[in-house]
C-alpha cells in the first residue's frame, strides 16, 4: 500500500526537518491544508477555475505515428497545452487559493525550468497578490523567455547566485526568505519536495491528472488502467500527478525517468536513484545526491527542471521498494528525442518531457501495451537550446 502517514512519511522517506522560525508556518499549513481542500467552496473554485482558466482537462492523445514506430498503442497526457504551457498552474491554482484561505498577502516560489515561476506568477496577478520568484543565475540565463513572461506578468525575479546558481540553490533562498518573512508570507513549492504537508499536498493538486486519465483511457480504450506510465522526474510533481490514482494498481508499471546529464557516472549527473543516498534536503527524508560526509553533490542537466540533487520522498519510496521503475538518460539521449518527438507528431516537447520519451527506446514492453507518456511540457522556453544543437543530430 503505497500511502503517507500522519507525520508525512511515504514508508521511511519524507517528514518535516524544519528551522524553528518556520515551524508555525508549516505546523499551520498542515493541521489545515486537508480540511480547506476538502471545503466546498475550495472544491468549487478550483475546479472552475482548472476548467475556464488553466483550460481542463488536458487531452489524452493517441500518437498515431510514435505508436507505429515503437510498435505499441503510445498516448500522450497533454500538460503543455495548459495555460502557461506546463503542468505547474495545476498546483499553483491550488496553492494560491489556499494562501488566500490562510490570510498571506505575500507569496514567494522557487523554480528552475521557469515553468513553476510563471505559474506562479500567473496565479498571483489573477489574484493581486506580491509575488517574488527565486531562480538559479544560470537557469536565468539558460531560460530567458521565462524570465520574460514572470516579468511581464507582475513577479520579481530574485537571482540565486550561490552554489551551482541552478534549482538547489533558488530553493535555499526562497527557504531564506520565509525564515526572515514567516508571518505574511505563503511559500509556493512547485514540486513534491520539501517539508510535510508539501508533498502531499502538491501530489494532490496535481492528481487531476491521473484522475482524468482514469475515464479519458475508458473512452478510447474500454479500460482504465494503461500497461505503462512514463514520467520525468526532477523533484517529480508531474510524475506523482501522473501516478497518483494508480499508485496502488500493481498492474499498471510505473516509469521514472532521470537526467543522467553526461552519464550516470560522468560527475555531471542528476541519476538520484543511482548515485542518491539516504538524507535530509530542503525539509524532508529522502534519496539525495552527497558526499560520504553528508556535503550535496552539485547536479547537472541541459534540462533546468530535472537539475536538482534530490528527489520527492514519495518517488524515492516508490523506488526504493521497487514499485516504480528508474530510467536515467543523458542530455544527448533527450535532445534526440526531442527532434524525434516534433517531426513525428508536430509536438515540441519540453527538455524535461524529451527524457520521459527517450525511455521508449530503453524499457520492454508488448506490442498490445497502452503506454501514457505524461507530456509535462511544451518546449518554446527551450528553443535556444534546440537551435544551439540542431546541427549536430542532423548532419
Amino acid at each position: 500500500m503505497i500511502a503517507i502517514d500522519q507525520k508525512g512519511y511515504y514508508g521511511e522517506f519524507g517528514g518535516a526537518f524544519i528551522p524553528e522560525m518556520l515551524y508555525p508556518n508549516i505546523e499551520e499549513l498542515r493541521e489545515q491544508y486537508l480540511a480547506i481542500m476538502a471545503d466546498d467552496s475550495f472544491e468549487k473554485e478550483f475546479r472552475q477555475l482548472l476548467k475556464d482558466y488553466v483550460g481542463r482537462p488536458s487531452p489524452l492523445y493517441l500518437a498515431e505515428r510514435l505508436s507505429e514506430h515503437y510498435q505499441a498503442y503510445i498516448y500522450l497526457k497533454r500538460e503543455d497545452l495548459n495555460h502557461t504551457g506546463a503542468h505547474k498552474i495545476n498546483n499553483t491554482v491550488g496553492q494560491i487559493l489556499m494562501a488566500e484561505r490562510l490570510g498571506k498577502k505575500r507569496i514567494i516560489a522557487e523554480t528552475g525550468a521557469g515553468q513553476h515561476g510563471v505559474a506562479t506568477a500567473t496565479v498571483c496577478a489573477l489574484k493581486g497578490i506580491e509575488c517574488i520568484v527565486y531562480m538559479g543565475e544560470i537557469d536565468i540565463q539558460r531560460q530567458a523567455p521565462n524570465v520574460a513572461r514572470m516579468k511581464m506578468l507582475g513577479a520579481e525575479v530574485r537571482p540565486a547566485t550561490s552554489g551551482s546558481k541552478t534549482l538547489k540553490d533558488a530553493t535555499n533562498e526562497a527557504i531564506r526568505d520565509w525564515i526572515n518573512n514567516p508571518e505574511d508570507t505563503h511559500y509556493i513549492i512547485g514540486s513534491v519536495v520539501g517539508p510535510h504537508p508539501y508533498p502531499d499536498m502538491v501530489a494532490r493538486f496535481q492528481s487531476v491528472i491521473s484522475e482524468e486519465m482514469l475515464w479519458q483511457l475508458k473512452e478510447h480504450t474500454g479500460k482504465e488502467d494503461p500497461d505503462v506510465i512514463i514520467a520525468c522526474v526532477g523533484g517529480g510533481s508531474n510524475a506523482a500527478g501522473a501516478y497518483y490514482h494508480y499508485l496502488n494498481k500493481d498492474q499498471v508499471r510505473l516509469v521514472a525517468v532521470e537526467a543522467a546529464g553526461h552519464g550516470i557516472h560522468s560527475g555531471e549527473s542528476a541519476a538520484t536513484s543511482v548515485l542518491g543516498t539516504k538524507g535530509i534536503i530542503h525539509g524532508s527524508r529522502t534519496l539525495l545526491m552527497q558526499t560520504p560526509d553528508g556535503q550535496i553533490v552539485e547536479p547537472y542537466s541541459i534540462s533546468a527542471g530535472l537539475d536538482y540533487p534530490g528527489i520527492g520522498p514519495m518517488h524515492a519510496h516508490l523506488i526504493a521498494s521497487g514499485r516504480a521503475e528508474a530510467v536515467s538518460i543523458t542530455d544527448d539521449e533527450a535532445l534526440a528525442s526531442a527532434y524525434f518527438v516534433s517531426k513525428k507528431e508536430g509536438i515540441i516537447p519540453a527538455l524535461e518531457t524529451a527524457h520521459a520519451f527517450s525511455a521508449l527506446d530503453k524499457i520492454e514492453y508488448d506490442s498490445s501495451d497502452v503506454i501514457v507518456v505524461n507530456l509535462s511540457g511544451r518546449g518554446d522556453k527551450d528553443l535556444a537550446t534546440f537551435i544551439k544543437h540542431y546541427d549536430r543530430f542532423h548532419k
